[in-house]
């Protein structure tokens, strides 16, 4: 072989940092080290791997195509080197991206458990909408990825994780929260606090209410789910988010559940990851050890909505 693995780090380093000295900074090497090895690694493949635009560095067109190769590749040397060492196979660090709701009520616990039972592996995690999680897995910058509804590019695999729906809900002194079922035109006229353009919650609620309500009022828009909630706990808005989000507020009363059976606003929260990146050991136990937390927390959430009916029956003898 003409390059090193080396040669191959450098390349997927500077490629994340789009900066030589910040590539250098994340490899502990100096400029000169890195730029060295990335020409010397350019010249072997006889490609150019970046665009220079300044001081940044984006990607070509080849080093688009190479990236998610380099990528496979060094997982697969540090699988070998982890293997050689007799350290465990499940090892190294993987970058996850999450949407709000799961990145809230699912990815905690994942984190725990594998903390727990795979303490060398590394999981990096952030939080985005929808939107910019499926970018981040295309531009490489994340391994691993939760979204929520459906997601149509071809170049995304998605794995179902559990089924989810949205909620119409508002404070329990709006006047809708004293009638039973809510009527389209109420819901038209009513003032709307809702999540930002791109996430997964909004693109569920855009698609219920198409063709249904004509100019719904979006009064206040945001990307923090808290923040949401408190506007509509605090005034007279409509909100819509997954149950999830708002299944404490309900219980304790600060918040109510509209009944809106005209709207379809069912939806699956969903892995999703690059195609192109094969396979990955590392990702193959995230997706398992998920399984196993939803499948438990379900069996436990039936358990208590048991208990809570024997409870209401002894009550009502």
């Amino acid at each position: 072989m003409k390059y090193s693995l080396k040669q191959v780090a450098v390349f997927d380093a500077v490629a994340s940092q789009e900066s030589v000295s910040a590539a250098a900074r994340k490899l502990s090497m100096t400029q000169s080290a890195v730029s060295m090895s990335l020409s010397q690694f350019e010249n072997v493949l006889d490609r150019p791997l970046f665009i220079r635009q300044g001081n940044r560095l984006t990607l070509s067109h080849w080093g688009r195509w190479l990236r998610p190769k380099a990528k496979r590749l060094l997982q697969d040397a540090q699988q070998i080197q982890m293997g050689l060492h007799d350290q465990q196979i499940i090892s190294g660090n993987l970058t996850l991206c999450s949407s709000q709701t799961a990145a809230e009520h699912i990815v905690p616990g994942l984190i725990s458990k594998i903390d727990s039972d795979f303490p060398e592996l590394r999981i990096e995690f952030m939080v985005q909408n929808t939107d910019n999680v499926i970018q981040r897995l295309l531009n490489h910058e994340c391994d691993l990825g939760i979204i929520e509804g459906r997601n149509d590019d071809s170049r995304i695999h998605q794995k179902k994780l559990l089924d989810d729906h949205l909620v119409v809900f508002t404070n329990p002194h709006h006047p809708f929260a004293k009638a039973g079922e809510v009527s389209l035109s109420q819901l038209k006229q009513a003032k709307w606090v809702l999540r930002e353009v791109g996430s997964g919650t909004r693109r569920i609620f855009d698609g219920a209410v198409h063709g249904v309500i004509d100019n719904i009022d979006v009064w206040k828009v945001y990307d923090s789910v808290p923040v949401l909630k408190a506007m509509v706990q605090n005034g007279f808005y409509l909100g819509c988010l997954p149950y999830l989000d708002v299944a404490k507020e309900v219980e304790s009363g600060l918040l109510q559940i509209l009944p809106t059976p005209q709207l379809d606003m069912k939806r699956c929260l969903s892995f999703a990851w690059c195609k192109d990146t094969g396979e990955n050991p590392l990702r193959d136990c995230i997706l398992a050890e998920a399984s196993r937390l939803v499948a438990y927390n379900e069996r436990q959430e039936r358990v208590v909505l048991k208990n809570l009916r024997h409870f209401s029956e002894a009550q009502s003898k």
